[in-house]
């Protein structure tokens, strides 16, 4: 391309921005949140929730306190200026007071390292249920290293905990990350209790505020989600509203299975595969399809 032609080109670009930066963000020159750098953040706290798993395969009782610490101080000066970049990003004002920004920003990541000892404690459940939950589990290693849900259930325990601290846009991409390499796609804003396990995984959505309780397992292909989106009198989409399903303690919900709106599927029960479900289901209960029935299809009586 001769040089006229390009600079034609990047000046129709720049005329075009359809979705530009805040106004906060483009006064101040700030950058947008890194997807690359979130991943480098991820993958660093996936190595310290699990030692030896991922980072450095050299880990030992020697190193390890060390191995921690440093990775703990990396990954706080990398979040607190991602969470801060997310919080212009999302900015709203036309003018801010940025150095409390900065401040909220760096007690935030303070925080979020302060919870992930529960983090850890959680996704051993989950570990734990992954390898009680299938036959083909060998040990409960082999489940950090192979299943598509630790992995993206790590990514949603540490967004959730971003989330509930009033991260903007982080947990999303967090959750996203997840979403891309596994197939499951789980909203940060989500409430997933203990010893949850998604067997096999790929192509299972739970929605912004689906609530879980503890020892639930589901498989492949299940749906969570929203059975009608209400909207205000400008006809745009009411944000925020309960209208996803809520799911008690102990039950299992088999592949394809569809549970829409704001039901609640009652503890102990199993719902079978490829059901579609919009209305409560009482404790205790098995929800399946009719059986089948083999018809004989005559030249004289034939259904449509």
């Amino acid at each position: 391309m001769d040089k006229q032609r390009l600079q034609k080109l990047v000046l129709t670009l720049e005329e075009k921005d359809h979705f530009p930066k805040s106004q906060i963000a483009a006064q101040k020159n700030m950058p947008l949140p890194s997807v690359q750098v979130l991943r480098e953040i991820v993958e660093n706290l996936r190595s310290v929730l699990f030692p030896g798993y991922f980072g450095s395969s050299y880990v030992d009782e020697r190193t390890r306190s060390y191995y921690l610490g440093a990775s703990l101080d990396k990954i706080y000066r990398l979040l607190k200026e991602q969470i801060l970049y997310g919080s212009c990003f999302a900015c709203e004002q036309k003018q801010a007071q940025c150095e409390e920004c900065v401040q909220e920003a760096e007690r935030i990541a303070s925080q979020f390292l302060l919870e992930l000892p529960k983090i850890k404690e959680l996704l051993a459940t989950d570990v734990m249920a992954a390898y009680i939950g299938d036959p083909a589990a060998k040990t409960p290693g082999e489940a950090i290293f192979c299943y598509p849900s630790i992995r993206a259930l790590t990514n949603y325990r540490l967004a959730h905990a971003l989330f509930k601290l009033g991260v903007k846009i982080i947990p999303r991409i967090i959750t996203e990350m997840a979403h891309s390499e596994t197939g499951i796609d789980i909203h940060p804003g989500a409430t997933i209790g203990r010893s949850f396990f998604i067997d096999h995984g790929t192509g299972t959505v739970i929605g912004e505020t689906c609530i879980i309780g503890n020892n639930v397992r589901i498989y492949q292909g299940v749906t969570l989600g929203a059975k009608s989106f209400p909207k205000d009198e400008k006809n745009i989409l009411i944000k925020g509203l309960p209208r996803h399903p809520i799911v008690e303690d102990e039950v299992i919900i088999y592949a394809g299975a569809t549970i829409l709106g704001r039901v609640t599927i009652g503890k102990n029960s199993i719902i079978g595969g490829n059901v579609w479900i919009t209305h409560d289901v009482p404790p205790n209960t098995i929800v399946r399809q009719a059986k089948r029935e083999n018809i004989s299809v005559t030249e004289q009586k034939k259904e449509v």
